[in-house]
């Protein structure tokens, strides 16, 4: 796979782009300015525009429309992971069949977050961007620079990700060996492991036609590859649990990955037939994108592998710990992350962005969307992990206390998850910082050393912790190695990529932390006096809401504003 990102000059604007194709939210014409043509477009009449060096910079309205799409389907997707995970709850347990099929699920996390979320959009993104640019700079080049992309990188990531699976397959005993020793059920885990491991296929070009779509500013088909995931998991586990028993999530895992490509690929198909094929030689002076470098793809591989490595760690650590263990990681940590989820949409939709304004040279545009990126995302998270601390017993009581999971599992995945809430937002700040030192010019290894701090931290912590807690200690040794790692990002952001205000931002993250720490009390207070678990958890995240909004507005903490102006416009309107 190659491809190399280079800074460019400033990029003219172009003429207008055709309209978009059904159901998507933008396009890229042949000039490679992103957005609609017409009023019938997605985006009508107030599309993404193209500045004076943007090179189909995408306009606020585009982002609005394309985070709440991508909100609407991640929510969706998210539900239906929650379906999932009660599935596995009331069919299995929390015992050692769930333990080894957790085991053998770390196969398409890890591919999750190295093909999709992390490596792959990390560096495809940048890569398609700068052919999206160097497209516009020319009328009609010949060859197109964004196909030139794909012919020389999708062949190669091919055969990479068959041969990855094969092997994993083959080597499935040892994997499962070397993930957790001395599991209860190893043969359970190896067959699981043996089914995930087509997700290293599946997984790699699903993650290859999300950069490709995204960067073209289509979002939503990439947002519906969790929602197709989870369908195919529960699906299958519901026709062939009596016939396979655990081994039938596993199946759905596996169909669930070939569901992640077949949902991409009519959005794909559609930004391929925009340009004529190939065809000649290539012209003298036409715009190249030329190979990538190891020195590129190194620093992203490490930095995701280290990223994911933490859940291996979590789990090799929980597993001489009694049966169980492993599970209620698991489904904590499911829980807990949702809000980070949430969080990070909208600096999903807006990586592109940076990645334009980095490639034209406009860092100043990019500081700006990147700390009104944190600020929100810090908003979101914050909300979230205190309604998680405040209400835990509540929120796993009514996702999975039924069938095999009984109120013992309750109480000890909810205590879990309130530990494991004390680092979401160090790793909310982590998934959106590395966006950042991604989308520069050339590659970065400070965000793989810093994750590495990290992951050393996580590990010592771990061991030692887990002597004293159990399966707290994991969590909160995970908490605090994620936490070091934000830390380290956030510090050197303005010195290695977007010139961020690192001391602004902080003062602006301090001022959100203190809000949510007065509001995770309200909501403990309000969730404990009401008795029933559902209004108890409802009651309590309109508490928490309403005092965290307050306090942010009163210490005057940045976007505040921005969350509060429609409620402050209907209320001078109803005036």
């Amino acid at each position: 796979m190659s491809e190399t990102r280079q800074s460019l000059p400033g990029i003219p604007p172009q003429p207008g782009p055709p309209r978009a194709a059904a159901g998507e939210i933008g396009a890229t014409g042949a000039t490679g300015a992103t957005g609609t043509g017409g009023a019938g477009g997605p985006t009508g009449p107030g599309g993404p525009k193209t500045g004076a060096s943007g090179g189909g910079l995408f306009s606020g309205k585009f982002l609005a429309r394309a985070a709440f799409l991508t909100a609407l389907l991640t929510a969706a997707g998210a539900l239906l992971g929650l379906l999932r995970d009660q599935t596995i709850a009331h069919l299995y347990g929390a015992g050692p069949d769930t333990d080894a099929f957790l085991v053998a699920w770390t196969v398409p996390e890890v591919a999750s977050t190295l093909l999709i979320e992390d490596a792959m959009a990390l560096i495809l993104v940048p890569a398609f961007s700068l052919a999206l640019a160097r497209r516009a700079t020319h009328q009609d080049p010949e060859p197109d620079p964004v196909r030139v992309l794909m012919r020389t990188t999708l062949p190669r990531l091919f055969l990479a990700l068959t041969a990855g699976a094969a092997l994993l397959v083959a080597a499935a005993p040892w994997v499962v060996a070397a993930l957790a020793p001395g599991l209860p059920e190893p043969q359970v885990a190896v067959d699981c492991t043996r089914l995930t491991a087509t997700c290293a296929f599946s997984m790699g070009l699903a993650g290859y036609m999300s950069a490709a779509l995204r960067a073209h500013g289509s979002f939503v088909a990439p947002a519906m590859i969790y929602t197709s995931y989870n369908v195919g998991i529960i699906t299958t586990m519901l026709l062939l649990s009596d016939r396979l028993g655990v081994r039938a999530a596993a199946a759905g895992v596996a169909a669930g990955g070939v569901l992640m490509v077949l949902v991409q690929g009519p959005a794909l198909w559609r930004r391929l037939k925009e340009r004529r094929p190939v065809t000649g030689r290539e012209p003298k002076g036409t715009p190249r994108v030329p190979p990538v470098a190891l020195g590129l793809l190194a620093p992203v591989i490490v930095f995701a592998l280290s990223r994911q490595s933490q859940v291996l760690i979590e789990r090799f650590l929980a597993a001489p710990l009694p049966a169980g263990a492993i599970s209620h990681l698991n489904y904590a940590q499911k829980v807990a992350q949702m809000p980070m989820v949430l969080s990070l949409m909208l600096c999903t939709v807006t990586f592109p962005v940076v990645a334009r304004a980095m490639a034209a040279g406009e860092t100043d545009r990019a500081r700006r969307r990147v700390e009104r990126d944190l600020a929100m995302a810090g908003i979101i998270v914050l909300v979230g992990a205190a309604t998680v601390i405040a209400c835990a017993p509540q929120i796993i009581e009514v996702l999975f206390q039924r069938g095999a999971f009984d109120r013992a599992d309750t109480a000890a995945t909810a205590a879990v998850m309130r530990v494991y809430a004390l680092g979401l937002l160090g790793h909310t700040l982590v998934g959106a910082l590395v966006r950042c030192y991604f989308s520069a010019a050339r590659p970065l290894w400070f965000p793989a050393l810093a994750m590495l701090v990290g992951l050393a931290l996580t590990t010592v912590a771990g061991a030692l912790l887990v002597q004293v807690w159990g399966v707290l200690g994991i969590a909160a040794a995970n908490a605090l190695g994620i936490t070091v790692t934000a830390a380290l990002l956030l510090h050197g952001l303005a010195r290695h990529s977007v010139p961020l205000r690192t001391r602004y931002m902080t003062g602006a993250l301090v001022k959100l932390i203190a809000a949510a720490a007065a509001s995770t009390g309200s909501g403990w207070l309000c969730g404990a006096l009401v008795p029933s678990p559902v209004l108890g958890a409802t009651a309590a995240f309109v508490v928490i809401a309403v005092v965290f909004l307050g306090i942010a507005h009163a210490l005057r903490a940045p976007e505040i504003d921005t969350v509060l102006r429609p409620v402050t416009r209907k209320l001078a309107h109803a005036r």
